[in-house]
């Protein structure tokens, strides 16, 4: 059986009788059965079901002709009633008899006729067993009491003229309708809305309520007054809004008795209609129902796709996204698996924002809340991740499904996704933008150590402003940070550009030192039209063409400005060529930010050519010597002016120089690539490597091995400052703090050596991947535990990094998730307070609590300001707080802006990524930092810095990271004039020319030497506060300081001896920790690409695009090693063009 089986053919899809008559003549003889399916289908019984109820398009037929016919009764009723005429007097026999024409009668006979016939039929097709409840169905009743007295006239003609109520077919109608909206949206294959329907239903239990009782009670007054049917209409409409005028009203009983039945039934009815479509309503309130089809045709919109949404959030996207002038009339659709919080219903209540966006409750993984948010005709969809989500792995693999699944439903979609971890980004490489979290939160702390604040820059940077914050500040240094605040990244093509045409085949050198000369604007990088990389500082070689695309900084984009020339006309018909003879003559670039336009006051400002006189400043004091000139920036580039050394190079030179110091025992570094990545996806970057792997053993800080012996940082000797990173958890993101810190263009001079301080034990990936950068260690600790910070090394470090906790990053009360953090932070600041701790936040509300002074005035007029810039619609309000300005405290909620603003920047992660060193483009610069010393002072002013940067070179600066020392009373008097009292200006200005220095050191560390600063900001800080006498004595004052200055000392000197307790404790020497100077009376700031004619400061940290060494080491690496040493070996001393980190 089983042989017989296997030799079966198998059976064609379906058998007709003709193929077993004319078929193929083999199957004859097997033993073979035909088996008719679905044979229940060919009975006349399932056909007219089929026809009549089952096929939707046909049924759809049939209730459509069935809803025309009840609505036609109707209509002949109300024909018959305005052609009646009845006779005078009362009776009822008026009630039981009309008079109906034989036209008329003849018409209903035969709709009722066609509806008798109908209503039979579905009967007998619905039938399933009980008579009973078939007849007793209130729709059959109707229809028998409307139509069966019409067929008993045919044969008793003497019944003609008797009443039939026909107007009660309104509710046959009624029931139609609402099967004929069912089976139409079921013939169109879509869902119709629940509250359509229950709107629709009200309306027709209204207009049937009122058609019938107007019906009714002008035929029951027949046998009294003979109401019309109009004034019937008017009292049933009077009735039920319960006004009640009493000018109409029933006079007989039977008429009386259908108004109580009527306003009875209404009692019940429409309640419950009213009651159903408020839930109805309400429950679409919650999900918010749907973005129409025609809407989406005809406006511009974007889907913001989330796990759930926070105000914070909400509040970012909504203000960069719309604070773009191209974007007003785009329409935001969130979408949102949670239901709406109180906060963002509050929010979304405001008119701003009501009339722009629409909140959807619904999956992104449901094709059906896809098409709820139309989705397909998206300009665009933004996926963020949770990043508050305990387990940050399982939040990104939501992200994922839920970007897959917005590609599946609509494949020609912009796709903006934000990933958490960097292992997970190749699962959304497809989508057009991608923003890991991880990759740009370590590499802008890792930058933040060598180039400081550079969290700071870019979060500046990526943030849409217009740089009037601070401007009503009575502070220089709020109103300058504030204004240059507003500069952002703008691109243009070249041959399209009023800042960069006249550059067209000049080098890209000449043309950004000009175009900042000029116009003040700062080019940092081209793109060529036949390649889609993004070059930053290509280098003089870079010969520009008018396809280039342009990107530079500036306060506004080109297309924004208008451009205002003063004598420059003039000049040029004269033949005069401008040049620097003096202070007065320096360029004067008014930049004025109004309603998005940029005016530019540009005076004397004309290119100077490469041939002419050198920049000279006046002799000082009238002395007959010059100081030293800068060269011209030259049109093409010469390589023998290019000064710096090509980097490969310079390994050479640390090898000598540290040879003669060590001998052999140096160990030499190699240039090379990562053989071992810890994710997929990760750029590869050059980078100093050791030529074999360490041992696992040896990368634990504070124990020693068969290798070496060392137990502490102290051990080691190491030449540099340590840079600690605190973390949880060995990540893989945290694979790039170390590569930006040890990248080929470092100097090996300069290399800190990094030690992790690991809550746990790093796995054994994460150890092979970090094992062939030298001077990196790890040792397992945390932060609040005081010997481990002093075995890693914290007094020999210059920076400590305190990464956020994911363990830490949810809490039952939001913004609590930072107090740990927060409490570790101050203790260390306190601690040890010359060291720069670089803190991570999960909320950037928190960073007011960095390096907190409950006493501390200043930072209470600060928290004024904040909130006033708030109050002004700044989206950068946070941005006057001390420890941001300095670039001390991060959250990486500020780097959200960065995915919004590629929407209409598209180049804005691939310029941030370069700077942050996490791409790599050949031939493309990379950001580093030179600090001006005493010998660059002579240079005097920025744009003299940007000459002599871009002719010797080829460098362009792109800001300055200034400290001032910080002096409370100037400052506290200043703001507080401003926020209390501005009758006491005159009083401030009396003091105001008290100066103070700008170095670090320059400030006094006991403030007592200014007594009448101290007794000034006593004063303000009281005003401010609004507490205590203003006129109190002067003497009190003055005690009192003394007094909080003792305290002061006490408490340092006691926190002194806590930690060298537990130094001697752990065996550790303790003359680093006396060394440790106490520099916090200063504050730091950023300024984004400052006017020309800004004055340099000592120690001032200028942020540098410096080009690729690598672009042409093979055509001229040894002509630029000879240009090097002549440049150095025959300048001035005063000269030096070093960049120092």
């Amino acid at each position: 059986m089983t042989e017989l089986e296997s030799e079966v053919l198998p059976l064609p899809p379906r058998y007709r009788f003709r193929d077993l008559l004319l078929g193929d003549q083999s199957f004859q003889s097997d033993d073979r059965v035909q088996v008719e399916f679905y044979v229940n289908e060919n009975t006349f019984k399932e056909r007219l079901k089929l026809f009549f109820i089952k096929n939707q398009r046909s049924s759809l037929r049939i209730r459509l002709f069935n809803f025309s016919l009840k609505l036609l009764t109707c209509l002949l009723y109300i024909v018959r009633v305005l052609l009646d005429n009845p006779e005078e007097g009362i009776g009822w026999s008026h009630i039981f008899w009309v008079d109906r024409k034989t036209p008329l009668w003849a018409v209903q006979v035969s709709i009722a006729l066609i509806s008798f016939l109908e209503t039979m039929l579905l009967t007998y097709l619905s039938y399933k067993g009980n008579i009973w409840e078939q007849i007793f169905r209130i729709s059959f009743i109707l229809e028998m009491i409307n139509t069966v007295p019409f067929i008993i006239t045919i044969f008793w003609p003497p019944l003609r003229n008797l009443f039939i109520p026909v107007f009660l077919n309104c509710w046959l109608a009624k029931y139609a309708l609402e099967n004929m909206i069912n089976d139409l949206h079921r013939a169109i294959q879509r869902t119709q809305s629940a509250m359509f329907n229950q709107v629709l239903i009200l309306i027709c239990t209204l207009l049937c309520l009122v058609f019938t009782g107007t019906c009714g009670i002008q035929h029951l007054e027949r046998a009294g007054e003979k109401l019309s049917l109009f004034k019937s209409f008017y009292f049933c409409i009077v009735t039920f809004s319960t006004v009640g005028y009493g000018d109409v009203t029933p006079k007989i009983w039977p008429s009386q008795l259908l108004v109580v039945i009527m306003i009875c039934v209404a009692l019940v009815v429409l309640p419950l209609q009213f009651e159903e479509l408020v839930y109805l309503w309400m429950e679409r309130q919650k999900s918010g129902g749907n973005y129409s089809r025609h809407r989406a045709q005809t406006e511009k919109h974007v889907v913001l796709c989330v796990s759930s949404l926070k105000i914070d959030l909400l509040m970012d996207f909504l203000n960069e996204f719309y604070a773009h002038p191209r974007l007003q009339d785009y329409y935001v659709v969130i979408l949102c698996p949670t239901e709406m919080d109180i906060q963002v219903r509050r929010v979304l209540q405001i008119p701003l924002w009501s009339q722009r966006v629409i909140y959807l409750q619904g999956s992104a993984l449901k094709d059906q809340d896809l098409m709820r948010a139309k989705m397909d005709n998206g300009e665009a969809c933004f996926i963020l991740s949770s990043r508050n989500e305990v387990d940050r792995t399982a939040a990104d693999h939501q992200t994922i499904l839920r970007a897959w699944a917005v590609k599946d439903f609509a494949p020609n979609c912009p796709l903006y996704v934000q990933i958490l971890k960097p292992e997970n980004k190749f699962h959304v490489k497809f989508a057009d933008h991608v923003v890991c979290e991880e990759e740009c939160k370590y590499a802008m702390l890792a930058l933040n150590c060598v180039c400081p604040a550079t969290s700071t820059l870019i979060t500046l940077l990526v943030h849409t402003s217009r740089g009037q914050e601070g401007q009503e500040s009575p502070e220089q240094w709020q109103r300058m940070y504030g204004r240059c605040s507003g500069n952002e990244v703008y691109h243009i093509r070249m041959g399209d550009s009023k800042f960069f045409m006249e550059y067209e085949g000049k080098s890209f050198t000449y043309a950004a030192f000009h175009a900042h000369k000029k116009y003040g604007v700062c080019l940092i990088g081209i793109r060529r039209e036949e390649n889609k990389s993004i070059l930053l500082n290509p280098g003089p070689r870079h010969i520009m063409a008018a396809s280039d695309t342009c990107f530079y900084i500036n306060i506004t984009k080109e297309e924004n400005s208008a451009f205002i020339f003063k004598q420059e006309e003039k000049q040029k018909k004269k033949g005069f060529a401008g040049s620097y003879d003096g202070p007065s003559r320096l360029p004067v670039h008014s930049i004025i930010a109004s309603m998005g336009t940029v005016a530019m006051d540009l005076q004397n400002t004309e290119c100077r050519p490469a041939n002419s006189s050198k920049l000279a400043l006046p002799a000082e004091n009238g002395s007959g010597t010059r100081r030293p000139s800068i060269a011209p920036v030259l049109e093409l580039a010469d390589t023998s002016s290019l000064l710096p050394c090509d980097l490969l190079s310079d390994q050479s030179e640390d090898e000598m120089t540290q040879s003669d110091e060590e001998g052999s025992a140096v160990l030499e570094y190699v240039k090379g690539y990562p053989p071992n990545s810890p994710y997929i996806g990760s750029s590869p970057t050059l980078c100093h490597l050791l030529p074999e792997k360490a041992p696992f053993c040896c990368l634990r800080l504070d124990k020693g091995c068969k290798h070496n012996s060392f137990e502490d940082a102290k051990a080691y000797g190491f030449k540099n400052k340590l840079i600690i990173v605190s973390a949880e958890t060995a990540g893989n993101g945290l694979y790039n703090f170390i590569v930006p810190l040890r990248a080929y263009y470092r100097s090996r001079k300069e290399l800190n050596p990094i030690v992790l301080l690991l809550d746990n034990k790093p796995e054994h990936h994460f150890l092979e991947a970090i094992c062939c950068f030298p001077m990196v260690y790890y040792m397992e600790g945390t932060i609040d535990n005081l010997d481990s910070l002093l075995q890693c090394g914290i007094i020999y470090a210059d920076n400590l990094v305190v990464v956020d906790k994911e363990s830490t990053m949810s809490a039952e009360e939001d913004y609590m998730a930072d107090a740990k953090t927060i409490v570790n932070v101050q203790t260390m600041f306190r601690l040890f307070p010359s060291l720069s701790i670089i803190t991570e936040l999960t909320h950037p509300s928190n960073m007011r609590f960095m390096q907190f002074r409950a006493k501390d005035s200043y930072s209470l007029a600060l928290s004024k300001l904040e909130k006033r810039e708030r109050e002004n619609g700044s989206n950068l309000a946070f941005m006057f707080r001390l420890p941001f300005a300095a670039g001390r405290v991060f959250s990486i909620s500020m780097l959200d802006t960065l995915l919004y603003q590629s929407f209409v920047k598209d180049y804005m992660i691939t310029i941030t990524r370069l700077l942050l060193g996490l791409d790599t483009t050949p031939g493309s610069g990379y950001l580093c930092a030179m600090k001006i010393t005493e010998d660059d002072l002579w240079i005097r002013t920025y744009g003299r810095l940007f000459q002599k940067l871009c002719s010797s070179s080829a460098e362009i600066p792109i800001g300055i990271y200034r400290t001032e020392s910080h002096m409370f009373a100037t400052s506290e008097s200043q703001i507080s004039i401003n926020v209390e009292d501005c009758e006491d200006t005159k009083d401030v200005k009396e003091h105001w020319g008290i100066k103070t220095g700008h170095h670090r050191n320059s400030c006094s560390s006991d403030q007592s030497e200014h007594p009448l600063l101290r007794r000034k900001s006593m004063q303000w800080a009281r005003r401010l506060s609004r507490k205590g006498n203003k006129h109190s004595s002067k003497t009190a004052e003055w005690i009192s300081q003394q007094r909080l200055s003792l305290y002061r000392r006490s408490e340092r000197q006691e926190l002194s001896e806590l930690v060298k307790n537990r130094m001697k404790h752990l065996g550790l020497p303790t003359t680093g920790y006396d060394e440790m100077n106490d520099h916090q009376n200063t504050l730091s700031y950023v300024l984004i690409n400052p006017p020309p004619d800004t004055r340099l400061e000592l120690n001032d940290i200028v942020y540098l695009i410096r080009s690729d060494p690598l672009a042409h080491v093979a055509n001229d690496g040894h002509s630029r090693k000879s240009s090097c040493s002549n440049k150095l070996g025959s300048g001035n001393p005063e000269t030096r063009d070093e960049t120092q980190l």
